[in-house]
């Protein structure tokens, strides 16, 4: 149960990136949360959180190590055979810097500024403010004092296990206030507008120069960030189509689908050119036998409909390990249970059930969140050569349209959900 408002970061360092979105008032509104918590907030809105990838795994609540690199961060040394050890040679254990601490923050900043753009042309992700964040990590020595430093290229050896296995996770509470720091320093980029924001991305990536599968020796932990406009270029809340194919799978139990790894990415690539290929903006990720609807590309799914009983219900895919457990996603769900006002349920839902509901007039709306797109209504489905018309924007779409209000406003403060704190002050530009 959470414990209170699902709109402060609960540092899914696994969970993907944020946003940071300054209030109309000119105050920096970012709401840094308490533990349990989930979505960011503030309209410099904290990302998403994982910039190689999307939604969360080490919650503040109870962290955990997001499949390999995570738990690389607390291996000793290499055995002959490739696997970690934990141990010294004389089977003592060895005491290592086990985390690091914002206090130590060491920030050299830069001595050239880069021009801010104007937040009505930023196209997402192609544009970085002046600093990065980063952290290394050895079984040495353990962790380095966190560093904020200009922006700059990384040197990695072309051995780095990130570049052949993928090994990326995100760990550590402490980095919270080191990325406070760095927003604090680079608050001149966030986009005073509500259509724009401050989205910031963390990664963390196995650095050791060694071919061997195995948990990597070293890793570094590095934060940038990117002031963004809308996600899709059709705009923040117009409808996007998306291409359901069966012969595709993002993901399987027993995977890391649930988490922000950067390989479940690169596997996706082929499907979404096709989908793109064939005029659609997503791909819809169909699993199993039955086609269950699990998530789109960039972000969870959300049916309103009138369900087989005759209810009035919001419905979303459970967490079973094969999508991400997205803040926003969480966010909805907290919201709708609070109003009280229809059924809300994690529950299967299967691209059968969605043509029959369509069939019988029971779909309303159907619309997907995410940290980039925060609520994005789904106009149309292309599923085995023919296109399924979703009735979303002839009702409204009220529940989206309602949601996305909602947490705009809760965002930028002028709404009030459980207790959080102001992260940073800023001036609001002439």
């Amino acid at each position: 149960m959470l414990e209170g408002l699902p709109f402060t970061l609960r540092l899914a360092l696994a969970g993907g990136p944020w946003r940071w979105r300054p209030a109309p008032s000119g105050r920096c509104a970012g709401v840094w949360p308490r533990r349990g918590l989930s979505r960011p907030a503030g309209r410099c809105v904290p990302p998403r959180l994982s910039a190689a990838a999307r939604s969360e795994s080490l919650s503040m609540a109870s962290p955990r190590p997001v499949a390999s690199a995570a738990a690389a961060v607390f291996a000793r040394q290499d055995c002959n055979n490739g696997c970690s050890a934990e141990y010294t040679e004389e089977g003592g254990s060895k005491e290592v810097v086990d985390t690091f601490k914002a206090k130590d923050l060491i920030i050299t900043p830069a001595t050239v500024l880069k021009e801010k753009p104007d937040p009505n042309t930023l196209v997402f992700g192609t544009v970085f403010t002046d600093h990065m964040l980063t952290v290394e990590w050895s079984s040495e020595s353990g962790w380095e004092k966190p560093h904020i430093k200009p922006l700059q290229n990384l040197s990695l050896h072309p051995g780095s296990s990130a570049f052949h296995y993928a090994v990326e996770a995100f760990d550590k509470e402490e980095l919270l206030e080191c990325i406070q720091q760095l927003v604090k320093l680079d608050q001149e980029w966030v986009p005073y507008s509500t259509s724009a924001s401050l989205y910031i991305r963390p990664t963390f990536i196995g650095t050791e120069p060694s071919l061997g599968v195995k948990k990597p020796t070293k890793a570094l932990i590095f934060v940038i960030l990117s002031p963004v406009g809308p996600y899709f270029s059709s705009g923040s809340f117009n409808p996007v189509s998306l291409w359901a194919n069966p012969k595709y799978v993002r993901a399987w139990k027993g995977g890391t689908g649930d988490c922000k790894m950067g390989g479940n990415y690169g596997s996706s690539l082929f499907a979404q050119c096709e989908a793109i290929e064939n005029a659609c903006q997503q791909v819809l990720w169909l699993y199993g036998e039955d086609n269950q609807i699990t998530e789109v590309g960039t972000m969870n799914l959300f049916l309103y409909w009138i369900n087989e009983n005759g209810e009035e219900e919001l419905a979303t895919p459970p967490l079973d390990g094969i999508i991400l457990p997205g803040v926003t996603r969480q966010s909805i769900l907290d919201l709708a249970h609070n109003w009280g006002e229809f059924k809300v349920s994690e529950r299967y839902l299967t691209m059968d059930d969605l043509t029959t509901a369509l069939e019988e007039s029971r779909v309303r709306e159907m619309f997907g969140s995410g940290t980039a797109c925060v609520v994005c209504p789904v106009s149309k489905i292309l599923y085995k050569g023919e296109t399924i018309h979703i009735p979303t924007m002839e009702n409204g779409p009220k529940l989206a349209s309602r949601i996305l209000e909602k947490l705009t406003d809760i965002q930028v403060r002028e709404a009030e959900w459980g207790r959080s704190r102001i992260c940073i002050d800023c001036t609001s530009p002439d």
